[in-house]
This record gives C-alpha cells, sequence and structure tokens, in this order.
C-alpha cells in the first residue's frame, strides 16, 4: 500500500474504496436476473456512495465523524468466500456483502493501529465502525433468512 503522509491522503484512501465498492455492486446488479435482486445491489451501490459524501464532507471540513460501538453476529467469519456471480440468490448475496464489508472493517481497523497521530487514528477508527455497521445490517437479514 502507498505510504499516506497526511489526512488527505487518507481520506483519498478511503473515498477511493467507497467509489470502488459502487462500482462493484453496479457491476453485480448488471450480473443478476432477479430484479428484487438487482434493486438491492443498487441499493448498496447508492450507501457507498452516500459513505462517498460523507467522507467527501469530512475532507472539506463540513462535517465531524462521531464514533460509535457497533456490535457484531459473527457470522461473517463462519461463511466461505463467494465470488459474484449471475445466478446469485438473495442469501450469497447477502454472504458476499457481509464479507465485503468484513474486510473494509478489516481494513480500516488495522489502519486505525498503525497511525499515532489521533486525527488518522480516529478517522480510521471511525470508518472501521461504520463498516462494522453495514456488515451487522447484513447479518441480521442473513441470520433472519435462517430461521
Amino acid at each position: 500500500m502507498k505510504k499516506l503522509r497526511s489526512i488527505d491522503e487518507v481520506l483519498d484512501f478511503a473515498i477511493a474504496g467507497e467509489i470502488n465498492a459502487h462500482e462493484l455492486y453496479i457491476e453485480m446488479a448488471a450480473m443478476v436476473e432477479n430484479p428484487w435482486m438487482c434493486r438491492t445491489l443498487e441499493g448498496f451501490a447508492q450507501e457507498e456512495l452516500q459513505h462517498r459524501a460523507k467522507l467527501e464532507a469530512v475532507k472539506a471540513g463540513k462535517i465531524a465523524l462521531e464514533r460509535e460501538e457497533v456490535g457484531d453476529l459473527g457470522i461473517a467469519d463462519t461463511l466461505e468466500d463467494i465470488k459474484p456471480h449471475a445466478g446469485m440468490d438473495y442469501r450469497e448475496l447477502l454472504a458476499f456483502a457481509i464479507k465485503k464489508e468484513n474486510v473494509s472493517h478489516r481494513l480500516y481497523a488495522t489502519m486505525a493501529s498503525i497511525f499515532s497521530e489521533p486525527e488518522l487514528k480516529g478517522l480510521f477508527r471511525k470508518l472501521a465502525e461504520e463498516e462494522a455497521d453495514h456488515k451487522r445490517r447484513f447479518e441480521i437479514e442473513y441470520d433472519l433468512m435462517t430461521f
């Protein structure tokens, strides 16, 4: 990974990650045949755009990220890796989203542990919490489908 030297570079890195996630969900939406799953993926893509907008607002100094504690159902650790494919069912879609959000959460948590600067540490902790919140929402939906 490129060495990030400023908060702006860190925010640019996070923004690029949200752009990539948005594009991935759009690509997946084009692969599925079920119109409802297509709309669900497009909704996931919209959430990634909202994350991007929030990060851009932080970069512009318009808002500050507040920390909050997020629970974890632990489902991500029990799921196998799934590659996006045209015949995905909703359960596979949720499993994929859980894994993706878990990877993002771990990346941001690791970055928070690397930086000693309080602003960068706090920023990455908050980003990790936001990704954990998304993962938890998907885990709840996945769990509800199981029972």
